[in-house]
């Protein structure tokens, strides 16, 4: 592992907003010397000044003391010309999110640095390599790409390009490592490794209620209180902005050469051509009066209840949970091989509709619903009907499942319910990145907690749920759609038939 001396490692910066901001701000707090440049007029003194006043704020609350502030304050130093950049043992560019622009800058440094200096750019969506092509030196150009607000957000991702010295990396993670950052290893591809990750969050929740399965709240509620996510995701594309995520989407998609995985909807689109962009424009998934999100009641449960309960033995681990939730609601269980004539019939599938179940089993349709077992239902149930289901027994279906006062969430017919279908699609992509060997499992599970502040690591969370079951719920996705987007990963489909962790590397 390499170590770096901060008071003998110069560090350049290049753009003062707030990403160069951020990486000046933790890098003189690290003790490094830091030079920082902009060609705005005015830019470099203001960031400066911000730098200084966010150092003073922090000794206030004691985070460091008054004479590391002062001492950090003084290893920034303002430079008006690029080639005062010239001493810098290393450049970091944190400049417009343009290729032109980054090859320019690189190529008007590389005459004035030494051979050795490290070229880093701080990308968030261009190739690392095609930002080094334009180097006489590409090996010493990579990426380092921090999240904003860069000191709070403790991790980076360290890209190599194609041509990339090794070496350059290992300096890069010690640097960040210094300023206490976490740094994760990813290669040059699209999205590197967090962006990519989260590519299913949001375009599966997308296609869910394209398809009418359910509404966005209701898509939002399931997956905070099922799956253990701080924020829904239409919540959090209101958050970000329509018109920041959209084109995000279709970059990706575009740049995987329109991989089905990340296909995107037209509900975006729509949306953003009708100025519905989120809480920057006061509506999006959501109003929003004064900045505060609107919150919609959920309907309560009916006073309906089934005479009977029928509960289907098909998948033993459903059956299990739905069992013992049952039981303890007081239902009347049903112990026949078949259900009686006026029975509720509930199945508990794993990447199957309530319909396809209910025929496989040969029970009646319009008495049929299925409850979501993968999941915890302690905090929310999710019932799923049928179309032809009787409003009749979905409503006694409700009312006996609300009965304790945890809410019940109603949706359409789907194949995978909600949960299922968001995580599993996580997991699968998850296990894509390690198949490509963007990044290493460890390296994956990491950032991705970090970066997109999931409940857990996607592939820690496909162990939890099991391999084989999330490999089975996405061959049944795959079998009903037709859709490759749902078809499993090699790395899925390998070690859940091998019965190891999806951590587990290739000897």
């Amino acid at each position: 592992m390499v170590d770096i001396n901060p008071a003998e490692f110069t560090i350049g910066l290049v753009g003062t907003g707030a990403m160069g901001r951020g990486i000046a701000q933790i890098a003189v707090a690290a003790g490094f010397p830091v030079r920082l440049f902009d060609t705005r007029d005015g830019a470099v003194a203001e960031a400066a000044d911000f730098i200084g006043k966010m150092l003073a704020r922090a000794a206030e609350k004691g985070s460091i003391t008054a004479d590391a502030a002062k001492d950090a304050t003084a290893r920034l130093t303002p430079v008006a010309e690029l080639g005062d950049m010239a001493p810098c043992d290393m450049i970091v560019e944190a400049i417009v999110e343009n290729l032109d622009a980054k090859r320019a800058l690189f190529k008007s440094l590389e005459s004035l640095v030494a051979p050795d200096t490290i070229l880093a750019s701080n990308t968030s969506s261009l190739s690392v390599t095609a930002i080094a092509a334009g180097c006489k030196r590409p090996q010493r150009v990579a990426g380092w790409h921090f999240f904003n607000p860069v000191p709070l957000l403790k991790l980076v991702e360290t890209v190599d390009g194609v041509l990339t010295d090794p070496k350059v990396c290992d300096v890069l993670d010690a640097v960040a490592r210094r300023c206490g950052h976490t740094p994760v290893r990813a290669k040059d591809t699209p999205g590197f490794l967090v962006n990519h990750a989260g590519r299913a969050f949001g375009t599966e929740a997308l296609r869910i209620v394209l398809e009418g399965i359910a509404e966005p709240p209701t898509v939002d509620r399931i997956l905070r209180d099922l799956a253990g996510f701080r924020m829904g995701p239409f919540e959090l594309l209101d958050l970000t902005g329509l018109d920041v995520s959209g084109p995000v989407m279709r970059s990706i998609y575009d740049q995987y050469f329109q991989e089905p995985r990340y296909r995107p909807t037209p509900l975006l689109e729509q949306r953003i051509a009708a100025n519905l962009l989120g809480r920057k424009t006061g509506r999006g998934f959501y109003g929003y009066a004064d900045g505060k999100q609107a919150v919609l009641p959920e309907p309560p449960a009916p006073s309906a209840r089934p005479k009977s309960v029928w509960l289907s033995k098909a998948e033993p681990r459903g059956h299990d949970v739905a069992s013992k939730l049952l039981t303890a609601l007081g239902a009347s269980l049903e112990g026949g091989a078949t259900p009686s004539s006026d029975a509720l019939c509930i199945v508990t599938p794993f990447g199957q509709d309530t319909t396809t179940s209910a025929l496989e089993q040969k029970l009646d349709p319009a008495r049929t619903v299925a409850l979501e077992t993968l999941f915890d239902p302690s905090r929310r149930r999710v019932l799923m009907t049928t179309p032809v289901t009787l409003p009749a027994v979905r409503d006694a279906a409700h009312g006996l499942l609300g009965q304790d006062g945890v809410a019940v969430s109603v949706i359409q017919d789907s194949p995978g319910f909600v949960a299922q279908r968001v995580v599993c699609m996580i997991v699968n992509l998850a296990c894509d990145i390690a198949q490509q060997r963007v990044a290493t499992p460890k390296d994956i599970d990491l950032a991705v907690p970090m970066g997109l502040n999931y409940p857990m690591g996607p592939l820690a969370w496909g162990d939890k749920l099991g391999a084989a079951t999330v490999c089975l719920t996405l061959e049944r996705l795959f079998a009903f759609y037709g859709d490759p987007r749902y078809r499993p990963s090699p790395w899925l489909k390998r070690r859940a038939l091998l019965g190891v962790s999806l951590l587990t590397e290739a000897s």
